[in-house]
């Protein structure tokens, strides 16, 4: 296996897989789904680079197994998450910022699930971060536990399944193997477009929410220009 050069070694997903082989990828991917300090583990990359050495005879597991497995631990993991939402509550909202938690996260969560309802626990498996905190957001709601399952069950199944089978389907592929290092890093990337793309987001808003409250009362900037530019 080729090492991935991005980022520190323990990210890589080849290497988390050489290391500690499909009962460490089963791990991972159930502490993404659900658990507080899985956040920040790269799912994606990983079940895609998992798909891909299936294809390319460095994975003894069978394909169907694989896919199987990784559904059940993703599915397991959102639903450790919702009990725990369901258990901790609205405390997890005062809960204060660490090296491993940062409200925000929840707070983005919280924001995601109330913006797509039921659906968002299939969408937020595609979002790095959102993935994580959703479920327990569900639980701290109290979403019905029953349509809590049924879209678990679904997201689960379309994020395992469907990232591993792409990873084995571009496995099969020649130019995917002549640049199996290439396309890691690109999974990568594109797993880390979504968070980018939210941190500015969060910068320009709050830039925004600074401007609009350094402005003197009753006055927004954009007043202040127009008013200046007609002295």
């Amino acid at each position: 296996m080729t090492t991935l050069a991005l980022g520190p070694s323990w990210m890589d997903p080849d290497y988390l897989i050489s290391t500690f082989g499909v009962a460490g990828l089963l791990v991972i991917v159930f502490a993404e789904s659900g658990l507080l300090i899985g956040f920040f583990l790269p799912g994606d990359s990983l079940l895609f680079t998992s798909g891909l050495l299936v294809t390319t005879g460095k994975l003894g597991t069978p394909l169907w197994l694989l896919c199987v497995l990784v559904a059940v631990a993703a599915i397991a993991g959102d639903q450790v998450g919702y009990l725990f939402g369901r258990k901790v509550g609205p405390s997890l909202f005062r809960r204060p910022d660490s090296k491993l938690f940062k409200q925000e996260n929840v707070e983005k969560a919280h924001d995601f699930f109330e913006k797509y309802g039921p659906k968002s626990l299939v969408l937020a498996r595609f979002v790095p971060i959102v993935r994580t905190f959703t479920p327990i957001i569900a639980g701290v709601s109290r979403m019905n536990y029953r349509s809590f399952v049924i879209f678990n069950v679904i997201g689960g199944t379309l994020w395992g399944v469907g990232v591993t089978l792409l990873g084995a389907g571009l496995g099969k592929i020649a130019f995917v193997n002549a640049h199996i290092e290439l396309i890691l890093v690109g999974i990568v990337l594109v797993s880390v477009v979504p968070i980018a793309i939210e941190y500015l987001r969060s910068r320009g808003k709050a830039a925004r929410e600074d401007a609009a409250g350094d402005a003197p009362e009753g006055r927004t900037p954009g007043t202040q220009r127009r008013r200046h530019a007609k002295r």
